[in-house]
């Protein structure tokens, strides 16, 4: 039984963001969140809330259904950043002209499932 946990509008360009997902692709939760927590990169902090969360939604699908849940057996099989909207502001510069400046966001997925499947 697989698990989702998506976190939407996250203020952080999807480019910085698919680097850290990149690196829990395909591995255990526990590694996931090992990797995470010491990964020097910002967007690690709330990908790594978001692997908690997915494992949290695990449990609580396995309770509704009834079966044994494991955390040690789950692992991240899928994770991917989608672009958000983009916020635009300018910045005023030289000689009365303005420069646009654009605040990305990014819509960040992970699912989690046991590793036998």
């Amino acid at each position: 039984m697989e698990a989702k946990a998506q976190v939407r509008y996250l203020r952080m360009t999807p480019m910085k963001a698919r680097r850290v997902v990149d690196l829990i692709r395909g591995k255990s939760t526990a590694e996931a969140e090992d990797i995470l927590r010491f990964a020097p990169q910002a967007a690690s902090e709330p990908v790594l809330k978001l692997v908690k969360s997915a494992i949290a939604n695990a449990r609580v699908k396995a309770d509704q259904a009834g079966e044994r849940f494991d955390e040690r057996e789950l692992i991240v099989s899928a994770a991917f950043v989608d672009e958000g909207p983009t916020m635009k502001r300018f910045q005023p510069r030289a000689q009365g002209r303005a420069f646009q400046i654009k605040k990305r966001t990014s819509h960040v997925t992970v699912v989690v499932a046991p590793a036998n499947k």
